[in-house]
């Protein structure tokens, strides 16, 4: 259950448990969240605000909906859900990312340059 602090409107205090939820890997069995309604009840909100909240996830990629079956986990939701929740770990492993690239080019501009050279 979201404690409610008035700092963010209902959608956004559901959607960012919601996304919490997703990076603690609490769907990944199922690979499916629970229904609208089953939303309404569990935070005690309106079916437009879990529409809403669940329009949020499809909007950072986290998950895609099918007409009459459910809301569904993307294949790297639990990934993404986690940098969404924490920025800053994010920005470490795209640093990280950027290193390991940098090292890539340079060891392909050394062979390039050894094969220009012969």
């Amino acid at each position: 259950m979201v404690e409610w602090t008035g700092k963010q409107f209902a959608y956004q205090q559901v959607a960012n448990d919601l996304r919490r939820r997703i990076a603690d890997g609490e769907f990944a069995d199922t690979g499916q969240l629970p229904s609208y309604g089953d939303l309404q009840k569990a935070y005690g909100v309106t079916v437009t605000v879990a529409r809403t909240a669940i329009n949020e996830l499809k909007t950072d990629g986290l998950v895609v909906s099918h007409q009459g079956k459910g809301v569904f986990l993307t294949a790297d939701a639990g990934r993404s859900a986690a940098q969404l929740a924490d920025p800053g770990a994010a920005l470490v492993e795209l640093r990280q990312e950027v290193d390991r690239l940098r090292t890539e080019v340079g060891e392909l501009r050394r062979r390039v340059t050894t094969l220009e050279g012969n």
